[in-house]
């Protein structure tokens, strides 16, 4: 079926969707647009999804666009008063922000690493990377990037952690903003620098892995240490993960089991080890540098941990049960390879922590066990912890992600049903069971977000939504808002963070806060089986709640600005996004990965042909 749209002419392939409930495999859809730079030599050196591979493609062989008549310039338009929702079109898509590994590079040779820590000194594997003659800083190719990339050595890192941030919450440093806007933020260089603790090991837990790039990011002095790699990848992707591993013989790598189909190690959380202590650091970031360049991240960093006097009594819990949890997650692996991690949590004291974790493993849980994961662990925190609200129903739920699964025909099969009973549950207080009158915001970005971002149109290689489920589940778009981050210097950064929480109806006041891994989907948060008394996993998820009554207030008030500092009460929560979000434009559309845009040039004066 062939549409024409503000963006150009598309043709929608068939679905492989044969139920809706599940999600599958993204798949480009066919146009009339020839083909440009296809081949090995412009496919990522990591596996990914097939959305971020086609992003991928358009930064080393980009599409011009011709039409010069059609838009008269591309820089970012101005906020606009929220419009009609009539003519909206299509909406979402499938399945989680990455997609099944199944589907990922499968130009590995069959070599497989050891899954045992070795202790040696990596190899150097290092290669030259091709790179095109003197482009300019924001059109360089992600290889040539790398040693651009700045982090925040320039700035006091320390005294920046130590003053002004009693929620340890930050956002990744964005190339292409203004210093201002990334005085308070942090790169991955930074959580690695020596200032945070002199590094004995460390395990990475992740989705997408580039494994040169990740060494580098290691100060030399401890890039010989032992790193484990905890992944989800099988079979070609597995073998490629190994391949990229084997030139260091310091790392080593953890299979997490993923037994239900479509699931993903979505997880991402590094642990690491000092001669001074522990830390823990729970982040949206893949460990790729397009992950820490130009996009919106979110990073949770402890504080540092020091080990358990012997001798005391103590558990080295803290009154939020982050080190229970912690090492209740880690189990839910069932590997070898974490034993060693789960006795250093052990070893150490979390009692300083005061957020909450809230995980998802694979698998299908009934009674108690219910409560252990996704949206039903959520849904037992808030009941247990938060502050009953007055008037509650007038208090609404915001979610804000990068990618969304297939929600089924209508709000009643999953979105309005058992997840949002779990979003408005508040305090020990029942409320009676049945559909919430809370309003739902859905914070995703619009075609237009991603066409005027910094980068371009191949920031929606990030943001994975095919027209195969958009056209199935048309009645999301009444529930979207725009992406607008001016309070962070970010509402060009295309987010892939996540994040979920409830306010006051002025937007003034925050009930909870939520940062994660988790996407808006079932296979992250978990769905209802057998009329209820099962709850259905398929993914690994990680991220930490932040509620009140743990920094001993009754609610959060919104900081006016992430990055003012001293300026307000350090009781005032950095949300890394403008409130009130805005509705959808009668003109706005959701991104949509898989067809083509040409009738507007973006930031770079490229268009989107995504195969």
């Amino acid at each position: 079926m062939s549409q024409e749209g503000d963006y150009g002419k598309w043709t929608i392939s068939s679905s492989d969707e044969s139920e809706d409930e599940k999600p599958k495999l993204d798949k480009p859809s066919t146009f009339s647009l020839p083909h440009a730079g296809q081949g090995a030599a412009n496919e990522p050196r990591y596996t990914c999804s097939e959305a971020r591979k086609a992003a991928h493609r358009r930064k080393r062989s980009p599409v011009k666009f011709s039409n010069t008549d059609s838009v008269s310039e591309v820089s970012p338009p101005k906020r606009q008063r929220s419009g009609s929702q009539e003519d909206l079109g299509w909406c979402l898509s499938s399945s989680d922000d990455e997609l099944q590994p199944e589907t990922r590079q499968k130009q590995a040779k069959n070599i497989v690493v050891r899954e045992e820590r070795g202790i040696s000194s990596p190899k150097d594997s290092a290669a030259q990377r091709p790179g095109n003659p003197t482009p300019p800083a924001h059109h360089r190719l992600e290889e040539e990037e790398e040693e651009y990339e700045t982090s925040g050595e320039g700035q006091d890192i320390w005294d920046m952690l130590d003053k002004g941030n009693p929620f340890r919450f930050y956002l990744t440093r964005v190339s292409g903003i203004e210093p201002k806007d990334n005085s308070g933020a942090l790169h991955i260089k930074d959580i690695l620098s020596p200032l945070f603790g002199t590094l004995l090991s460390s395990a990475q837990f992740n989705y997408c892995f580039d494994v040169d790039w990740l060494v580098k990011q290691y100060p030399p002095q401890f890039r010989k240490k032992p790193i484990l790699l905890v992944h989800g990848d099988k079979r070609e992707a597995k073998a490629h993960l190994h391949a990229q591993a084997k030139p260091y013989e310091n790392i080593s790598l953890c299979q997490a089991k993923l037994d239900i189909a479509f699931g993903t190690h979505h997880t991402k959380m590094m642990l690491l080890l000092y001669e001074e202590g522990l830390r823990v650091v729970i982040h949206t970031s893949n460990l790729i540098h397009a992950d820490w360049h130009q996009k919106t991240q979110g990073i949770w960093l402890s504080p540092l941990y020091p080990r358990v006097v012997h001798g005391t009594h103590r558990s080295g819990d803290s009154t939020t049960h982050f080190k229970a949890d912690l090492i209740s997650y880690l189990m839910a692996y069932n590997a070898p390879s974490l034993k060693e991690w789960i006795d250093v949590i052990h070893e150490h004291d979390l009692s300083e922590t005061n957020v909450y974790l809230i995980g998802s493993t694979p698998g299908r849980f009934q009674g108690s066990q219910k409560d252990n994961w996704g949206h039903f662990r959520l849904r037992k925190l808030l009941k247990e912890h938060a502050s009953s609200i007055p008037k509650g129903e007038s208090w609404p739920i915001i979610g804000q992600f990068s990618s969304i699964g297939s929600m089924g025909a209508d709000e009643s099969k999953w979105l309005c049903s058992e997840f949002k009973e779990s979003l408005v549950t508040q305090g020990k207080e029942s409320r009676t069971p049945g559909k919430s009158a809370a309003p739902l915001h859905l914070i995703y970005p619009s075609v237009e977000n991603v066409r005027t971002s910094l980068e371009g149109y191949p920031a929606g290689g990030s943001l994975p939504y095919s027209i195969q489920t958009a056209e199935k589940q048309n009645w999301l778009h009444s529930y979207f808002h725009k992406w607008s981050a001016e309070t962070s210097g970010r509402s060009n950064a295309m987010p892939h963070i996540k994040t979920y929480m409830r306010l006051s109806p002025d937007f003034s006041q925050i009930a909870w806060f939520l940062v994660t891994s988790a996407n808006l989907s079932k296979a992250a948060w978990g769905a209802l089986e057998k009329n209820g008394a099962q709850l259905m996993i398929r993914s690994y998820e990680l991220g930490v709640l932040f509620l009140p009554s743990a920094f001993g207030l009754d609610s959060f008030r919104v900081k006016q600005k992430f990055f003012s500092g001293s300026k307000e009460p350090t009781s005032s929560f950095p949300v890394p996004y403008d409130l009130p979000p805005e509705l959808y434009g009668s003109k706005d559309r959701p991104w949509i990965w898989n067809i083509p845009y040409t009738k507007a040039p973006d930031t770079h004066g490229n268009m989107w042909v995504p195969s």
